[in-house]
């Protein structure tokens, strides 16, 4: 992963802004949480200014983007946590358990070092956003990398999950942030911030060629004109809080 993104990292700064509609989730769910661990922590999104927050992160790319008043970022991986048991009032890891190479044991490890609760911003495997329709690809990866949302009970014992609905102007981008903005995909620039799209490498032009067909003609637009009407979008992100 942390190889993956020293390469990823170099744009990720200007292309994965913290949504303040997101951010306000994430921080209601850390209640009143004083100490913070953050793992799988990149450049600082949403890491809440108001707490003392520690973070880890495998790559040095993505630490070295950190902003100067960033929380001090540790070099380390989610299945190793340098820190004794119980130090942390809360912990969080977001959009970020899909490049763990063991996920039950990085689980294992948060539970362990956090005394209180545990917030995830994860994805839901069994969704499907519109933008699969173009690239079943995703659908794929999806299944293969992001856990089910029944296993979370499994690891953490028992959990709370809740839709993370995303704004139509969503300045984060990640990978189904654009479901309103569909020429953004088409931006090489863009997708260079979503390690999906990474993954995926040349197998995406296809269905990318065919979106832009689309766009083209007018089919997209006439084909998601429900889509198009709302102002926001259940994409399948999701909450996951234990504790």
């Amino acid at each position: 992963m942390a190889a993956k993104y020293d390469t990823i990292g170099v744009n990720y700064a200007d292309i994965r802004k913290p949504d303040p509609r997101i951010a306000a989730i994430i921080a209601r769910a850390l209640g009143d949480a004083r100490r913070v661990l953050n793992v799988g922590a990149g450049t600082g999104s949403y890491e809440p200014l108001n707490r003392a927050v520690v973070a880890v992160e495998p790559s040095q790319t993505m630490i070295d983007k950190r902003r100067p008043d960033a929380a001090p970022a540790i070099r380390a991986s989610a299945e190793s946590l340098p820190f004794d048991d119980s130090s942390f009032d809360a912990a969080m890891a977001l959009l970020t358990i899909h490049h763990w190479r063991d996920k039950a044991a990085g689980l294992r490890e948060m539970r362990r070092v956090t005394r209180g609760r545990i917030v995830r911003l994860t994805y839901d495997p069994a969704m499907r956003p519109w933008l699969t329709d173009y690239l079943p690809e995703l659908a794929a990866l999806d299944e293969g990398q992001m856990p089910a949302m029944a296993e979370y009970a499994r690891w953490l014992g028992d959990v709370r999950i809740e839709a993370v609905p995303v704004p139509h102007d969503c300045s984060d981008g990640f990978l189904y942030a654009y479901w309103r903005r569909p020429a953004a995909y088409l931006d090489a620039r863009i997708r260079s911030g979503s390690s999906s799209f990474w993954a995926l490498g040349d197998a995406a032009k296809p269905g990318l060629e065919r979106l832009a067909r689309d766009l083209e003609s007018g089919e997209w637009a006439r084909r998601y004109a429900d889509i198009v009407a709302r102002d926001e979008y259940d994409a399948g992100y999701r909450l996951v809080i234990a504790g």
